[in-house]
């Protein structure tokens, strides 16, 4: 039986939500919440009921806080997850499930850091730092949950590298992170743009070999 699963937001009180219209609701006496992190609960609570999920608005994505349900419906699906899982076939799984993910993730970092390695495209004179960085980009790109671009899907490993030096570079690099920049439509896009050209020069001279100043941006930041 399918079930309604109504968007709502937090409410301006605890206990209150918001409906997509701003109308304040309040959820039945008998409903309880239940806070995202446990995907398998989740699942078990929306099969049984109706249930209310809360979303904020991080940038250009919805995040999920949880879910306002049946008090009853979560507690028993609590307990058959946690049946579910005390079994020893659900251990066995669990382990070998853990290490196929550890696995692939393995792959695509060694993957990853090729990529980056190739977008740097440093002279031989430089290797030494183009190992140095890629592994810096490569450590703080690639965990899951990141959320970083290189844990995207919707473009080429290649441009997901490219994406992830210049990131990298215009927090290490560059005055962004302490920029006080006009609320403007555009101007944060622009900003980026004019910081990602900069470090495009920064790599030049390593690209092409030249003798690196002391003040360097990318020499300080690989100390």
């Amino acid at each position: 039986m399918a079930h309604t699963h109504r968007l709502v937001q937090p409410g301006r009180m605890t206990g209150l939500v918001l409906s997509e219209s701003g109308e304040q609701l309040t959820p039945p006496a008998d409903w309880a919440f239940l806070p995202a992190g446990d995907a398998a609960i989740t699942r078990k609570v929306k099969a049984k009921g109706v249930t209310w999920v809360v979303q904020v608005r991080k940038g250009r994505r919805l995040i999920s806080k949880g879910i306002w349900a049946n008090g009853a419906d979560i507690l028993a699906s609590r307990q058959e997850v946690e049946a579910k899982r005390s079994t020893p076939e659900y251990g066995r799984r669990r382990q070998t499930d853990l290490a196929r993910r550890q696995a692939k993730q393995l792959a695509y970092v060694g993957e990853f850091y090729a990529e980056v390695i190739s977008f740097l495209d440093f002279h031989p004179r430089y290797q030494h730092q183009a190992c140095l960085l890629g592994g810096k980009i490569t450590d703080h790109a690639t965990p899951v949950g990141s959320g970083t671009v290189a844990r995207t899907e919707r473009i080429p490993i290649a441009r997901r590298a490219e994406a992830a030096v210049i990131a990298w570079m215009r927090h290490q690099t560059t005055a962004y992170d302490s920029m006080r920049i006009a609320r403007l439509r555009g101007k944060r896009r622009e900003v980026r743009r004019m910081l990602a050209a900069k470090s495009v020069e920064v790599l030049q001279a390593y690209r092409q070999g030249l003798e690196v100043a002391e003040n360097c941006p990318l020499k300080k930041a690989l100390l």
